[in-house]
């Protein structure tokens, strides 16, 4: 059995900045002899749902009217730390090009839909602190 930190939405969890959900089958089959921890990062870090679509521009998360809420990122990177240490996680599957979950390629913070290469701010901080992490397209 693997505990897996998992991004909330993908399990079905309306959390996602527009108030739904993208449920993934791939991720939710892991149920099957696995212990799953979902989390929000965005939600944790305080920011409300739904909310303002955000993009990482470098170091920092900004919502499209220009808010920057890149504590309240980091805040969620945070909690999603706390949570992989308490329950001992064997690798987290996070939602792919968020700027929080997303692993190798992010939105670019042009609000286009381009991506660019990077990491969410929580795929980063659980991989620098030698966490696996995938996404649900790499499952």
């Amino acid at each position: 059995m693997a505990r897996i930190l998992v991004s909330a939405c993908l399990l079905g969890v309306e959390c996602r900045y527009k108030g739904d959900a993208c449920p993934c089958r791939k991720v939710i089959d892991l149920i099957d002899g696995n212990e799953l921890i979902p989390v929000c990062p965005e939600q944790a870090g305080g920011l409300p749902t739904p909310r303002t679509p955000s993009e990482r521009v470098g170091d920092k998360v900004i919502m499209r009217d220009g808010t920057d809420v890149t504590i309240e990122y980091k805040k969620g990177a945070e909690t999603a730390l706390y949570l992989a240490g308490k329950f001992n996680i064997d690798y987290a599957v996070l939602k792919a090009n968020s700027p929080s979950c997303g692993k190798g390629m992010i939105y670019d913070g042009t609000f286009t839909g381009s991506k660019c290469e990077g990491n969410g701010v929580t795929a980063e901080l659980l991989i620098r602190n030698g966490y696996k992490v995938y996404t649900e397209d790499e499952i």
